[in-house]
């Protein structure tokens, strides 16, 4: 299909410095829990976006000097001479396919702890880090300036030297830079503190000197926040729009950041589509050199809107080119029903925060690249000419459907349900989770394309269908309920309740059941449930009491970036929250708790309680069949497997990523684990490019 004429603007080329962007596609840099121990990993995912479109690929935070030291967040380093060769094999696989490859040359300062380096962090000041490792940095004097600069220098030139297009300087963020801009840290009585001037002298100083070392056919790029950070969504310009001014011809291109982070990588639960626009918007009147910023751009409409109002000059993206590395091909060739939309539940930025490689929820490729060697637009051919039952339409479910389909197998999916999505239809309905639909929009409108795909609604199936069906491989996607005797996290042993009718789960809650107020929530989840489900049963009008034994409420929700939105929230809303509580007893007309410190017991009034803890797998049918062998051995079944929630409970990433695990290792007798490589450091050996672990 043609592209669509009013995007042919996202394909012009344009000139950043001396080199030229083929088309306005921009991937920011961004975190990839993959660091400087991956770097393979970290170059097959880097070079798919490129090979997917986007015009200019960069690297995540890349550290310049041991005393930038972020462990356990993996990062990328370029410390010395025996970097450069890992940092070469992204900077090849991304011109491989015609990108520019661009990398991020960073500096924590007084936020990073040096844990793996055992450095002294360095500052503008003697501050704490922005952890509660016990640590504070030292206050940087000339010395120490000079050699930060001479430290930028090398890096800018191995940087060079590895073949990159793009240098970064990173003053934002809250890291060394920033720091030195601030007038809250920096309180400096010499000439790098006091007076606006003052303040931005190093970073002048860092851009002629990095300008110096890269030549003249290399661009140099800056990234920085547009405001101050005066809070969510009410950041002014303030002094930025002079600092900016005063440095408004130095950098090839500014990319432009907010600084509330909670706003720049905004949770789709409290921030929709281009949420910066009206405090970046400024930054084009005051520089004549080309302008990038995200904003969670899902809409190619969007996009073009942001060029032709003057806002950017590049659709900066991060999570869109997680969700959909090929999303600028897409629009190029008039494929926009087949772009996978990011849905903003920052899944990707929680495996980064756990140390690991990211992963996505609407891309479960992601991260899988080299290891697994999956490209998230082919897939092998089916082996064989089987027939495929898939049972279950969630996440899981509908995903094996929908890849097993593109690998060509006859695919049956059932559904007991009258509609598809499973857990994701459910879920969506609830406060701040109606984009995560689009998990489940996508496949469907795939599968409906598939005519070796069909689809059955509102059919329970039994061990008994299971054998009469004739099906080679029968998946069970059947999901998981919530448990409604209380053991989680906290409680191993199931507690009696005295009033166990007025006892309600999350899955009574979505099947529309509305409990009587006031009511107690008990959160042994701690990440989204919990709060959605309470803010829901408050905007009903009833009483709501949230309670936990964890010491914060919803602190998984700070991986997501979303836990102090999260407890605003709440808030506001009027909900009572107590933590450090673990429920003990209910008898309809209080709820019993103790003190998860001292054992104290306490009483909350409530009529009714949900109780959020943990899910038990619906697997009641794989047993059935499984444990009959002689009606197995009777039938034409040759597999049967258990996938996603049903096989163990988990994130909707999760269910997605097992659903298509599962149809990329179906083989002619049954799922089949393909191979994984691991990438390992050899002693005593510089890597080339190129080198396969």
């Amino acid at each position: 299909m043609p592209r669509d004429p009013r995007f042919d603007i996202l394909f012009e080329p344009i000139a950043i410095g001396p080199v030229v962007a083929r088309n306005r596609f921009y991937q920011v840099p961004h975190c990839s829990g993959m660091g400087y121990l991956l770097p393979e990993t970290q170059a097959a995912m880097r070079g798919i976006k490129a090979e997917g479109g986007w015009g200019v690929v960069n690297t995540e935070y890349c550290s310049i000097h041991p005393t930038s030291d972020d462990t356990p967040y993996p990062s990328v380093t370029n410390w010395d001479d025996g970097d450069v060769a890992a940092l070469a094999i992204m900077a090849d696989q991304v011109h491989r396919h015609g990108a520019l490859a661009g990398i991020e040359l960073w500096h924590g300062g007084s936020r990073v702890n040096n844990t793996l380096s055992r450095e002294a962090p360095l500052g503008v000041a003697s501050l704490p880090p922005s952890s509660n490792y016990p640590v504070q940095s030292r206050a940087m004097d000339k010395d120490d300036i000079r050699a930060f600069r001479r430290w930028h220098v090398d890096a800018a030139r191995r940087a060079r030297q590895a073949g990159f297009d793009i240098v970064y300087v990173y003053a934002a963020h809250g890291y060394l830079l920033d720091q030195f801009l601030s007038p809250d840290h920096n309180r400096r009585s010499d000439e790098y503190g006091g007076s606006l001037e003052n303040r931005v002298r190093l970073l002048r100083e860092i851009l002629i000197d990095t300008k110096e070392a890269i030549g003249a056919d290399c661009a140099i790029a800056l990234r920085i926040a547009a405001d101050d950070g005066a809070g969510a969504g009410q950041s002014q310009p303030s002094e930025r729009r002079e600092m900016i001014a005063m440095l408004a011809d130095l950098p090839d291109l500014w990319d432009i950041i907010v600084r509330d982070w909670e706003l720049d990588m905004s949770s789709s639960r409290f921030f929709g589509e281009a949420p910066h626009e009206d405090i970046v918007g400024y930054v084009k009147q005051v520089t004549g050199k080309p302008v990038v910023g995200v904003g969670r751009f899902t809409s190619p409409d969007t996009m073009v809107r942001m060029l032709r109002a003057g806002v950017l000059d590049l659709i900066g993206a991060a999570r869109p080119s997680i969700a959909d590395p090929f999303l600028p091909n897409k629009v190029k060739e008039g494929r926009l029903d087949e772009i996978r939309e990011c849905i903003g539940c920052n899944i990707c930025y929680a495996g980064d925060q756990f140390g690991a490689p990211i992963r996505c929820t609407q891309n479960p490729t992601m991260g899988e690249e080299w290891r697994r060697g999956w490209h998230p637009e082919t897939i092998p051919a089916a082996e064989g000419d089987g027939k495929v039952l898939v049972v279950g339409a969630g996440p899981a479910g509908l995903e094996a459907a929908r890849a097993l389909g593109q690998r060509g197998y006859r695919v049956t999916l059932a559904e007991a349900r009258r509609e598809l999505g499973g857990r994701v239809t459910r879920e969506s309905a609830l406060p701040g989770l109606s984009e995560w639909a689009r998990v489940r929009d996508y496949r469907v409108q795939r599968i409906r394309e598939m005519a070796n795909v069909e689809v059955y609604l509102e059919s329970r199936i039994g061990a008994a269908d299971l054998v009469e069906f004739g099906f080679e491989h029968v998946v069970l996607a059947t999901g998981a309920s919530w448990r409604r005797d209380g053991v989680g996290r906290w409680l191993s042993r199931p507690l009696q309740w005295a009033a166990g009718e007025r006892v309600f789960t999350p899955d009574d809650i979505m099947d529309g059941v509305v409990p009587d107020g006031p009511v107690a929530i008990y959160d042994d989840d701690h990440y989204y449930m919990a709060s959605v489900i309470a803010l829901k049963l408050r905007a009903g009008g009833a009483g709501v009491t949230l309670f936990t034994p964890d010491s914060t409420v919803a602190s998984l929700s700070a991986v997501t970036n979303a836990q102090r939105l999260t407890r605003a929230a709440l808030l506001e809303a009027g909900v009572g929250l107590r933590t450090e509580r673990a429920i003990s007893g209910f008898d309809g007309a209080s709820v019993e708790m103790v003190c998860t410190f001292t054992g104290r017991p306490e009483t909350v009034p409530a009529r009714s309680l949900v109780v959020v803890t943990a899910r038990e797998p619906d697997d009641r049918l794989y047993y059935e069949i499984t444990s009959d062998a002689a009606r197995l051995a009777g039938s034409a079944i040759r597999s049967v497997t258990r996938i996603g929630d049903a096989l163990a409970p988990g994130t909707i990433a999760a269910a997605v990523y097992a659903g298509h695990r599962l149809a990329r290792e179906m083989r002619d007798h049954g799922p089949e684990a393909g191979p994984v490589r691991r990438e390992r450091i050899v002693p005593g050996r510089a890597r080339e490019p190129g080198d396969v672990a």
